[in-house]
Protein backbone atom coordinates (compact mmCIF):
# COMPACT_ATOMS: atom_id res chain seq x y z
CA UNK A 1 0.00 0.00 0.00
CA UNK A 2 1.32 3.44 -1.08
CA UNK A 3 1.80 6.43 1.68
CA UNK A 4 -1.12 7.80 -0.07
CA UNK A 5 -3.27 5.14 0.45
CA UNK A 6 -2.18 4.34 3.88
CA UNK A 7 -3.08 8.20 5.14
CA UNK A 8 -6.47 7.82 2.62
CA UNK A 9 -7.93 4.17 4.91
CA UNK A 10 -7.35 6.20 7.56
CA UNK A 11 -9.19 8.47 7.14
CA UNK A 12 -6.15 11.57 6.47
CA UNK A 13 -6.03 13.62 3.90
CA UNK A 14 -2.94 13.57 1.59
CA UNK A 15 -0.93 16.38 2.24
CA UNK A 16 2.86 16.86 1.55
CA UNK A 17 4.03 17.52 5.48
CA UNK A 18 1.91 14.24 5.86
CA UNK A 19 3.13 12.24 3.15
CA UNK A 20 7.31 13.70 4.11
CA UNK A 21 6.73 13.07 7.91
CA UNK A 22 5.68 9.55 7.21
CA UNK A 23 8.66 9.05 5.10
CA UNK A 24 10.62 9.49 7.33
CA UNK A 25 8.91 7.61 10.30
CA UNK A 26 9.38 4.87 7.57
CA UNK A 27 12.96 5.05 7.55
CA UNK A 28 13.19 3.38 11.15
CA UNK A 29 14.36 4.88 14.34
CA UNK A 30 13.51 6.71 17.43
CA UNK A 31 13.46 10.16 16.12
CA UNK A 32 13.13 13.27 18.08
CA UNK A 33 10.82 16.02 16.89
CA UNK A 34 13.84 18.36 15.83
CA UNK A 35 15.40 15.37 13.86
CA UNK A 36 12.50 14.73 11.98
CA UNK A 37 11.67 18.28 11.03
CA UNK A 38 15.54 18.37 9.97
CA UNK A 39 14.61 15.25 7.88
CA UNK A 40 11.27 16.97 6.26
CA UNK A 41 13.20 20.04 5.19
CA UNK A 42 15.30 18.18 3.04
CA UNK A 43 12.25 16.37 1.45
CA UNK A 44 10.31 19.68 1.27
CA UNK A 45 11.21 23.67 0.50
CA UNK A 46 9.85 24.69 4.27
CA UNK A 47 8.08 23.23 6.90
CA UNK A 48 7.73 24.97 10.16
CA UNK A 49 8.31 22.79 13.41
CA UNK A 50 4.54 23.45 14.78
CA UNK A 51 3.44 21.67 11.49
CA UNK A 52 5.55 18.79 12.50
CA UNK A 53 4.32 18.42 15.50
CA UNK A 54 0.64 18.56 14.29
CA UNK A 55 1.53 16.19 11.40
CA UNK A 56 2.64 13.73 13.90
CA UNK A 57 -0.22 13.82 16.01
CA UNK A 58 -2.37 13.12 13.57
CA UNK A 59 -0.11 10.31 12.26
CA UNK A 60 -0.53 8.71 16.34
CA UNK A 61 -4.10 9.30 16.24
CA UNK A 62 -4.37 7.13 13.46
CA UNK A 63 -2.05 4.33 14.53
CA UNK A 64 0.86 5.38 11.93
CA UNK A 65 3.04 6.73 14.38
CA UNK A 66 4.05 5.87 17.87
CA UNK A 67 5.45 8.35 20.52
CA UNK A 68 7.38 6.89 23.17
CA UNK A 69 8.56 9.11 25.98
CA UNK A 70 11.79 7.71 28.01
CA UNK A 71 11.57 9.52 31.33
CA UNK A 72 14.14 12.42 31.29
CA UNK A 73 14.35 12.53 27.47
CA UNK A 74 12.15 14.31 24.77
CA UNK A 75 9.34 12.60 22.79
CA UNK A 76 10.53 10.52 20.37
CA UNK A 77 8.11 9.06 17.46
CA UNK A 78 8.52 5.69 15.46
CA UNK A 79 6.07 4.23 12.90
CA UNK A 80 6.84 0.59 14.33
CA UNK A 81 2.80 0.72 15.67
CA UNK A 82 0.19 -2.21 16.68
CA UNK A 83 2.67 -4.83 18.46
CA UNK A 84 3.02 -3.77 21.55
CA UNK A 85 6.86 -4.06 21.57
CA UNK A 86 8.94 -2.36 23.90
CA UNK A 87 12.12 -0.39 24.25
CA UNK A 88 15.77 -0.55 25.97
CA UNK A 89 16.65 3.11 26.15
CA UNK A 90 20.95 3.47 27.28
CA UNK A 91 21.52 5.58 30.37
CA UNK A 92 24.84 6.70 28.71
CA UNK A 93 24.08 8.26 25.22
CA UNK A 94 20.21 7.74 25.18
CA UNK A 95 19.88 5.59 22.09
CA UNK A 96 16.72 3.21 21.79
CA UNK A 97 16.12 0.43 20.50
CA UNK A 98 13.27 -1.71 20.25
CA UNK A 99 12.13 -5.43 22.01
CA UNK A 100 10.13 -7.98 20.74
CA UNK A 101 6.65 -8.47 23.52
CA UNK A 102 8.50 -9.90 26.54
CA UNK A 103 6.16 -13.11 27.33
CA UNK A 104 3.61 -13.88 24.69
CA UNK A 105 0.46 -12.08 23.31
CA UNK A 106 -0.22 -8.94 23.98
CA UNK A 107 -0.31 -7.21 26.60
CA UNK A 108 2.75 -9.13 27.22
CA UNK A 109 2.03 -8.43 31.31
CA UNK A 110 -0.45 -9.46 33.44
CA UNK A 111 -1.17 -7.19 36.49
CA UNK A 112 -2.36 -8.35 39.72
CA UNK A 113 -5.20 -5.67 39.53
CA UNK A 114 -6.33 -3.86 36.85
CA UNK A 115 -9.49 -1.87 38.41
CA UNK A 116 -12.32 -2.49 36.29
CA UNK A 117 -10.27 -1.77 33.21
CA UNK A 118 -9.94 -3.89 29.87
CA UNK A 119 -5.73 -3.80 29.33
CA UNK A 120 -4.87 -4.34 25.90
CA UNK A 121 -1.55 -2.97 25.90
CA UNK A 122 1.60 -2.63 28.12
CA UNK A 123 4.56 -0.52 27.60
CA UNK A 124 7.90 -1.28 29.65
CA UNK A 125 11.18 0.48 29.33
CA UNK A 126 14.29 -1.50 30.19
CA UNK A 127 17.23 0.87 31.30
CA UNK A 128 20.76 0.06 30.44
CA UNK A 129 24.03 0.81 28.51
CA UNK A 130 24.32 0.32 25.06
CA UNK A 131 27.35 -1.98 24.00
CA UNK A 132 29.22 1.30 22.84
CA UNK A 133 28.48 2.75 26.34
CA UNK A 134 29.76 -0.17 28.25
CA UNK A 135 33.25 -0.05 25.95
CA UNK A 136 33.84 3.35 26.72
CA UNK A 137 33.01 2.68 30.69
CA UNK A 138 35.66 -0.16 30.42
CA UNK A 139 37.94 1.78 28.82
CA UNK A 140 37.93 4.96 31.22
CA UNK A 141 38.17 2.12 34.31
Amino acid sequence: MSDEELLRSRGLRVTRPRLAVLGVLSGGGHLEVDEIATRVRHRLDSVSTQAVYDVLGALSRAGLARRIEPAGSPARYEARTGDNHHHVVCRGCGEVADIDCALGAAPCLEPDAVHGFTVDEAEVTFWGLCPACQAERRADE
